[in-house]
């Protein structure tokens, strides 16, 4: 499979890049800067790493670079810095993901492309009634006027669950949801939810980022995978007491 990484220089990112070239596929990148990738990474046969800002492209630029691909993943977030969390650009996450359908719906693709986004359990799926106490409510409400990132999140969530929508057009899709991420070096024991069954905000768990890493890469190299998730917003947590 040919797929396209944005988002590769992140924490999740890079662990996703790794794994798919450990499964022997071709793998394409946007980064800012190359060398912010691991050597082995750089070096790899199967990498293809364009350095750019993926909202500096042109659409011309963007569609080039998801010609041929199977699917496209996004990993990309907002630097826990002031700049980061109040600076431009605001919709990163939003902007990426609607340019990104877009450019691959500009081939008219004979197979659906695979969109994976990685995402957050404190954004909820508008297609599912998950309820949420007041208190987190108030939370959430605040959390949308204080942090642009949280708003990001949702909004792009939300792009892809009402204008590309559940049906078989040229982009078909999974928003993955992982709780509070956490570094581990090696993969454990994960459970798969289609809501969150804890509260994001008073009970959060836990989500290794190379749990939710392989679980991507499950999604655009398992056919069974994503037939299961296509469409939803699936919550991963580690399973508790898992090594």
């Amino acid at each position: 499979m040919k797929i396209l990484i944005v988002g590769a220089n992140g924490a999740t990112g890079r662990l996703l890049t790794e794994e798919l070239l450990n499964r022997d596929h071709s793998v394409r990148t946007i980064v800012r800067s190359v060398s912010g990738l691991p050597e082995p990474v750089r070096q790899h046969k199967n990498l293809t790493a364009v350095e750019a800002s993926v909202l500096d492209l042109s659409d011309a630029e963007l569609a080039q670079h998801v010609a041929g691909c199977d699917a496209v993943a996004s990993c990309l977030g907002h630097n826990l810095t002031f700049k980061g969390v109040y600076g431009r650009p605001q919709k990163l996450v939003t902007e990426a993901t609607r340019r990104l359908c877009e450019a691959v719906a500009s081939h008219q693709p004979t197979t659906p492309v695979k969109f994976v986004l990685m995402n957050t359990t404190g954004n909820r799926n508008g297609d599912l009634e998950e309820p949420i106490s007041f208190a987190q409510k108030c939370v959430i409400g605040l959390l949308r006027l204080l942090l642009p990132p949280h708003v990001d999140n949702e909004q792009a969530a939300e792009y892809l669950r009402v204008r590309v929508g559940p049906g078989g057009g040229p982009v078909q899709w999974v928003v993955v949801r992982p709780d509070n991420l956490i570094d581990e070096t090696e993969s454990s024991s994960c459970e798969l939810h289609p809501s969150p069954i804890r509260s994001a905000i008073f009970d959060a768990g836990q989500t290794s980022r190379i749990n939710v890493a392989h679980f991507m890469a499950d999604l655009i190299t398992e056919e069974a995978v994503w037939r299961q998730w296509q469409g939803q917003m699936p919550v991963i947590y580690n399973k508790q007491g898992a090594r």
